[in-house]
């Protein structure tokens, strides 16, 4: 059973118990409504707090729209039958936008992290200025934030989620899409405030795509007990992430997880990033399509329908591509697993599709370069990630995690939201 119990410390003044609490509570509710219908007597043997604390905690959050309550249940205990307890469908929620090189995605996501607005263009984000690609995705915010407002949500904040090395607001630097030094988080709420004249302006930050991913994998995918794992997203560029014992691994400067950044051989062609021979020119997007003989259209997303199509046909070329990837993912994973020694290995994106051509080559390399002797033992180590996750979906739900770990710095919709 997942522990609620968290020392606060001798110091800790009433406020700060009374905060803490609440954020245990709506926690327990919503994990234990995931599987069965929570009542206050069963939050209270969860949680470790009298049913009387509990009782005051639950009409709090009642109040503050986070939780509903509906009907009697059951719950197994002896006594009388209590109400159910579910966390709100309407009331606080998350933004996400994800801006990748060849489309943005923006969704929202409510209390019990489901995904209920999404929208997604497909556009080509490179070689356009960063306030226009930062405004493109602010119009698509905007359009996303009204439709959540007809579902009764209001997000309490977004976070972006960016391509490349991503810093205290700025991307330092996203060589797919040109941006040195841009200040994303800054462009981005300039931009959405300005669609929303007279609205409470909407707090904003930025992560790492890849991460994002990873996190909602972690959250919503189907890990079951993998706690620690390296997760992998192809797309035009390469992105990588760690999670270890259920906590990114982000590196002393935010940057860990640059994989498609490791050089495969240094007299290999030219990257964007200025170096040679990295992995994403061997097992990216526009290197799996170059090499299967297609043309890259509209940023590249029926380009990778058709070397699906065509591998599903059998067709020699883009068998040999995809499988050549594959080895050259697993070359440079080996090391990765021999490095962190994750349970698991998730590929995302469009690897995720490609899987059935992938995976046999992948997973020969690392049998073979494994040093433990334990990949091939592991089972199913080597798998392809969830729907579920997703870079948007990760980014919303990291603001509704906020919201899950201090639940009183959030109250009803602000007016003018």
């Amino acid at each position: 059973m997942k522990s609620y119990l968290t020392p606060l410390g001798p110091k800790a003044d009433k406020d700060t118990v009374r905060r803490h609490n609440l954020s245990l509570v709506l926690r327990a509710v919503r994990d234990e409504g995931e599987a069965a219908e929570a009542t206050r007597a069963g939050v209270s043997a969860r949680v470790g707090l009298t049913r009387a604390a509990v009782s005051s905690l639950v009409e709090q959050l009642l109040d503050g729209g986070f939780l509903t309550e509906s009907g009697k249940t059951f719950s197994g205990q002896a006594g009388r039958p209590g109400t159910a307890l579910k966390v709100a469908r309407t009331g606080p929620a998350g933004l996400g936008v994800e801006i990748n090189i060849d489309y943005v995605s923006v969704c929202v996501v409510d209390l019990a992290g489901t995904g209920r607005v999404r929208q997604t263009e497909h556009l080509d984000n490179r070689g356009t200025p960063p306030g226009e690609v930062l405004g493109r995705a602010a119009r698509i915010a905007a359009r996303t934030l009204d439709s959540a407002r007809e579902q009764g949500l209001y997000p309490v904040g977004a976070v972006l989620a960016l391509p490349g090395l991503v810093s205290g607001g700025t991307v330092r630097q996203a060589p797919n899409l040109g941006w040195n030094q841009v200040p994303a988080e800054e462009l981005f709420a300039g931009a959405l405030a300005g669609l929303r004249p007279g609205a409470v302006p909407l707090p904003v930050r930025s992560e790492n795509e890849a991460n994002l991913a990873a996190l909602a994998e972690l959250w919503f995918g189907g890990l079951d007990a993998v706690r620690s794992f390296l997760y992998l997203t192809g797309e035009i560029g390469v992105g990588g992430a760690l999670v270890l014992d259920g906590e990114l691994l982000r590196g002393a400067h935010g940057f860990a997880g640059e994989i498609g950044h490791v050089v495969v051989d240094p007299d290999g062609p030219e990257c964007r990033c200025g170096s040679r021979g990295c992995l994403e020119q061997y097992a990216g997007q526009t290197a799996l399509l170059r090499a299967a003989g297609i043309e890259e259209p509209g940023g590249g997303a029926a380009g990778v329908m058709e070397l699906e199509r065509r591998a599903r046909a059998g067709e020699a070329r883009a068998v040999a591509a995809v499988g050549e990837a594959g080895r050259m993912l697993g070359r440079v994973l080996s090391g990765a697993v021999n490095l962190f020694d994750p349970d698991a290995v998730v590929l995302g994106g469009i690897y995720r599709c490609l899987m059935p051509w992938l995976s046999a080559p992948a997973d020969a390399e690392l049998t073979g370069r494994v040093v433990s002797g334990l990949w091939s033992r592991g089972g199913a180590r080597l798998r392809a990630s969830s729907v579920a996750g997703d870079a948007a979906r990760g980014a919303a739900a990291l603001v509704v995690q906020d919201v899950l770990a201090d639940p009183a710095a959030y109250g009803p919709e602000p007016v003018g939201g």
